[in-house]
């Protein structure tokens, strides 16, 4: 077993302890941030296993991944926090002329 087939088997660990946290998480904070790291997990295991295919043009898609998961990440948060994606919520100090 090389160093890295190890490091793909801690990665999987890992992940399956992360999922656990996503299912069990008091908040909905702690579900998204599980759910983020395992993202992140997933972009490590996506470069460790094109390094053991040598195949270097995972390390593109791994980091297209890391992209789509932070951009998912920031969205989920803010619908969470506002219950709207688009536009920002009025405030209650905000006048009826004001859009």
């Amino acid at each position: 077993m090389t160093l890295f087939s190890a490091a793909a088997v801690g990665i999987l660990a890992t992940l399956a302890l992360v999922m656990v946290r996503a299912v069990a998480g008091p908040t909905v904070f702690d579900r998204i941030l599980a759910v983020n790291a395992a993202g992140t997990l997933t972009v490590g295991l996506i470069a460790v296993y094109g390094f053991l295919d040598g195949r270097p043009d995972f390390l593109d898609i791994a980091l297209l991944y890391a992209l789509i998961n932070f951009i998912g990440t920031i969205a989920v948060t803010k619908y969470v926090k506002f219950r709207d994606l688009g536009h920002p919520a009025r405030s209650p100090q905000a006048e009826e002329g004001d859009v």
